[in-house]
């Protein structure tokens, strides 16, 4: 086990709501920035962790879309909430799992002893790249960040294992084809105005996710020793409206797991640390001790966690 605990945690939506039927979606509005939600969620969680800037060691931001091409978003980051200080701030992206990546990592950081408490911040202003044209996708995502701050824990507490897979057959299930090197942002035209937008095959993401995830959760478990009886609580990515069907494919009773797609839709980098964060700030996991946040991200990537709190 790597010895990690969160002391800090604070999350932010916009205050602009549209309803989609029975379906609430935040979307930030034109003066918003990502910048902007980042810093407030991370503000919310130097605060809850009773901690000045200054005392941490480490910033990563773990965002799916990056806030310009350079620099990195972690540094517009720091700029805003750590100006005049020399902690690194680094960016690391795995698209919809970037948090559990990140997490990932900074356990390893602290298990070393090289940082002693890690800010970690994702959110993703994705409003701004949906394509209207493309109803499930446009009606599906939320703006949203989420933050937390990690340090070394006792024996008792921090990540049991974490596993993360790549299945490339599926890596242009999801995407934003332009504003990169392949296709630059100054070769955009009405003509080729969709590539700039992002692109989502539901319909082949279902079926693929269907047929790989059984595997790496039984991998996952059984590598552990563990049963999906011993896991307390399931959070998983808020991927889509059929979040309750592939659950109840995989067996995974309803008390189990958080589905809040109805209530937030799906937040990209955001949704697995902004449960977190809410269910934390609640108090809804005094009685929960282990939790396997877990779901899938463009890549195609599967990305799980378990995690003594």
């Amino acid at each position: 086990m790597r010895n990690i605990k969160i002391i800090g945690y604070g999350s932010y939506v916009p205050e602009n709501k549209v309803m989609f039927g029975n379906q609430t979606r935040y979307r930030a509005n034109n003066e918003e920035t990502q910048v902007d939600m980042n810093v407030k969620a991370c503000n919310k969680a130097i605060e809850s962790a009773k901690l000045d800037i200054s005392q941490i060691d480490l910033i990563i931001c773990a965002s799916a879309v990056m806030a310009q091409l350079l620099p990195a978003t972690s540094s517009l980051i720091h700029e805003k909430i750590a100006k005049g200080l020399t902690m690194p701030a680094i960016d690391v992206n795995t698209s919809c799992s970037s948090f559990l990546t990140a997490l990932d990592i900074a356990s390893h950081y602290i298990e070393l002893g090289t940082y002693k408490n890690i800010l970690i911040v994702s959110g993703d202003i994705c409003s701004k790249g949906l394509n209207k044209n493309q109803k499930e996708s446009y009606e599906l995502f939320s703006d949203g960040s989420a933050a937390v701050v990690v340090t070394k824990g006792n024996e008792n507490e921090g990540i049991i294992d974490s596993m993360q897979r790549t299945y490339s057959e599926g890596t242009h299930l999801t995407e934003i084809r332009g504003g990169g090197t392949l296709e630059p942002g100054y070769e955009y035209t009405e003509q080729n105005k969709a590539d700039y937008l992002f692109d989502m095959k539901g319909k082949e993401i279902l079926l693929t996710t269907a047929r790989i995830v059984p595997t790496f959760l039984n991998d996952f478990l059984s590598r552990n020793n563990l049963s999906i009886d011993e896991i307390d609580l399931i959070i998983p990515h808020q991927a889509s409206k059929a979040l309750g069907m592939i659950m109840d494919r995989f067996k995974i009773p309803k008390e189990k797991y958080i589905n809040w797609v109805d209530d937030y839709g799906n937040m990209v980098s955001a949704s697995i640390p902004f449960v977190l964060c809410k269910l934390l700030e609640n108090g809804d996991l005094k009685d929960k001790h282990r939790i396997m946040l877990f779901g899938t991200a463009a890549g195609l990537t599967i990305n799980g966690i378990i995690l003594d709190i």
